[in-house]
């Protein structure tokens, strides 16, 4: 099964990537292809990479380009923000992901570094695209600096906050801990993590948390004097060389760089004495100062000696290098195999990889998030690719999402109308007509005189004359829906700028129902924060008999299905069960018996109140035996007056996405829009059409 495993930090300096590269490594033991992603990477200077990608890479030989390795840069991510075009960002970094998912077993996600412009949104954006991927989350901390209240608070909280986001945290290490703490910080975490949450502690390891003399040389853009073999040495610490030599002596430690002015000699050459002494600790190289080069006399000296360090010189003063220097971070880097080799050590010394791969196999979420409901629906339309025309084809919101259709490869559009018309008002809202969008004026159509003749013959029996069937068919939804009935399209989305009878009336004239349906009804997919109900029917029947309401029940739950929700029907009313009476609670529950006897496949429950359909407590209070209640994810409203009313109120208030209305019944797919349409509504409608359209659907 393809799947992923999306890693994260609470801060910046967690150690995260102990755990990447110890949990790359495993799954490269379980399965043979494994990808790298990261939505979201620090800007770098032209020519410059981001070093996670690159080691990610070339350490564990991926088959991957690097381009394909990342979804965006931080200050794209700002820019988007500032735009409020964060749904747009999230829906492309989803659709990067599975493109890498379709081509690995397994793809291994890293979040953002919490360094850089885009620091103050960076919690928030982890949250945001954990949730949307779905896959299993391990959520990376540190102790370092911290009290071990602090610690643990901080990584309590973010539990919790990922929880309240509807992500459930799959495994927490709590890295950078002293190694006498380790015991007790584990019994502080199991106090306060959930029980089914997996708990590693992994220790502070001094060789990983310092830098090379590498990164430093990077940092302070130096140049290298001596040594450019030996930056990958490790530095401890640093240590300004001001004063006297026999006093800056007794201040070295092991894998101490020096820093010290150009000119000051002696402390140079008395740091590479001591190097090569047996009675003072090995240092790790010499920063010197000013922009100034040692004395000819000084580097004649040190060309002689059989052994040094790496000497570097900066511009910058000994104060500012030393300032800079404390502010370097550590990081895994192509090349630096000490350091690589440590990090997958360590971690597989500290955690139990078997269980940790058990998680991850045994992981399930419900959680569907509107992007992902858009995803799916877009590939979903994109593998089998489906033809449909728009009839209004000047309506620029029309316009707009035709383009952006077809420029998706999502589906093969026709527009209606004069070509002169629908290419000024194209030229208006700033989008070009191209070849890939073909335009019909009906008036015009070699299919013209056909089409009027087969609606002249289709609507004999009514005595239709053939001067009104010439004149209807140049009416574009009646071209449009005859385009459908003949086979030329594969489906129709029209009501921008049309009644909702204007669209629906050909398709019942022609068109007609599937065979076993009568009434043709609609659903709106209700797109909430953490799942879709399919609510039906919002949009075509005023006031439908129990007879019709059971119909509308069963089209509903064939269009769950389809879908991809289980479908888990309730019938609405003002009381649940048998616990109240009148005209309309007894229309619900001969709906409900007649949706059974139909249906006895499908899960039904009626009458029922809107909270104990969708609320698992109250479900569970009231009508305890139920398989449905609680947990509904097709809602039947009983008239309506109450399905338009809720859906439009549930969407105005929660920001839900309602897709839709979805026609439901009809031979051949025709789907109406609301006049008030925006293009994103225009769009997700065609989407729908052309699955509908489909040969599995």
């Amino acid at each position: 099964m393809k799947t992923g495993i999306y890693i994260t930090n609470t801060e910046r300096s967690t150690g995260r990537s102990i755990v990447s590269l110890g949990i790359l490594k495993l799954l490269l033991s379980k399965v043979s292809k494994v990808g790298y992603f990261r939505p979201i990477i620090n800007d770098y200077p032209m020519g410059k990479r981001d070093n996670h990608i690159e080691t990610m890479l070339s350490y564990f030989n991926l088959d991957m380009e690097y381009k394909d390795a990342y979804g965006f840069t931080m200050s794209q991510v700002v820019k988007y923000k500032n735009l409020g075009q964060e749904a747009r960002l999230i829906d492309q970094i989803i659709g990067k992901y599975k493109e890498l998912e379709e081509r690995f077993d397994v793809v291994l996600v890293e979040g953002s570094d919490f360094d850089g412009k885009g620091v103050a949104i960076e919690f928030d954006l982890n949250v945001e695209i954990a949730k949307n991927l779905s896959i299993p989350t391990i959520l990376i901390s540190s102790s370092h600096d911290k009290e071990m209240k602090d610690a643990v608070a901080n990584l309590d909280l973010a539990v919790k906050t990922y929880a309240e986001n509807d992500v459930l945290i799959q495994a927490v290490f709590m890295n950078r801990v002293p190694e006498n703490d380790m015991d007790e910080m584990r019994k502080e975490l199991l106090q306060v993590i959930p029980k089914e949450t997996y708990i590693e502690i992994i220790p502070e390891v001094k060789g990983l948390g310092s830098p090379t003399v590498r990164e430093i040389v990077e940092e302070l853009d130096g140049v290298v004097l001596y040594g450019e073999k030996l930056l990958c040495r490790q530095v401890d610490r640093y240590s300004v060389g001001a004063m006297q030599l026999r006093n800056f002596l007794d201040r070295l430690t092991e894998n101490t760089l020096v820093i010290t002015p150009g000119d000051r000699s002696e402390i140079i050459l008395g740091a590479l004495q001591a190097n090569v002494s047996t009675n003072y600790p090995s240092i790790a190289g010499i920063i010197v100062t000013g922009g100034m080069r040692p004395e000819e006399q000084i580097l004649k000296l040190i060309d002689g000696l059989s052994s040094i360090v790496p000497i570097i010189m900066v511009e910058d003063a000994t104060f500012i290098t030393a300032q800079k220097i404390s502010n370097v971070k550590p990081q895994i880097r192509p090349g630096i195999t000490r350091k690589l080799d440590l990090s997958i050590s360590t971690f597989e010394k500290y955690v139990d990889a078997e269980h940790l791969i058990d998680k991850f196999r045994s992981f399930k979420t419900d959680v569907v998030t509107p992007h992902m409901f858009q995803y799916n629906l877009v590939a979903k339309a994109k593998a089998k690719k489906k033809h449909v025309v728009l009839p209004e084809g000047t309506d620029p919101r029309v316009l707009l999402a035709a383009t952006s259709l077809v420029d998706q490869n999502v589906v093969d559009v026709t527009l209606l109308g004069k070509r002169e018309d629908i290419l000024i008002q194209a030229s208006k809202v700033g989008v070009k007509i191209n070849g890939n969008i073909k335009i019909i004026d009906p008036a015009k159509s070699e299919n013209y005189e056909d089409y009027w003749k087969t609606y002249h013959e289709l609507r004999k029996h009514k005595n239709i004359p053939e001067e009104m069937a010439k004149e209807a068919l140049l009416d574009v939804s009646y071209f449009g829906t005859m385009m459908v009935y003949k086979g030329h399209a594969d489906g129709m989305v029209s009501g921008a700028a049309h009644t909702t009878a204007h669209t629906i009336i050909p398709a019942l004239q022609f068109i007609k129902t599937r065979p076993g349906v009568s009434t043709v009804s609609s659903c709106f997919f209700m797109c909430l924060d953490d799942h879709v109900s399919v609510m039906g029917d919002c949009a075509v029947n005023v006031s439908p008999n129990a007879d019709q309401l059971a119909e509308i029940a069963i089209s509903s739950a064939e269009s769950a299905k389809a879908f991809g929700i289980d479908p888990k029907v309730a019938l609405l009313s003002y009381s649940s069960g048998t616990s109240g009476s009148g005209v309309e609670v007894d229309k619900v529950k001969a709906a409900t018996e007649k949706a059974i006897s139909l249906r006895p496949d499908l899960k039904i429950e009626g009458p029922i109140q809107y909270d104990a359909a969708v609320d698992p407590k109250v479900g569970k209070s009231k009508m305890p035996n139920s398989e449905v209640a609680g947990q509904a994810t097709v809602l039947i409203f009983p008239d309506l007056n109450t399905g338009n009313n809720t859906y439009k109120a549930i969407q105005r208030e929660t920001g839900a996405l309602a897709i839709g209305p979805m026609l439901q019944g009809l031979n051949k797919p025709v789907n109406d829009l609301s006049r008030g349409c925006t293009v994103e509504d225009i769009f997700n409608t065609v989407v729908i059409t052309a699955i509908q359209a489909q040969e599995d659907f």
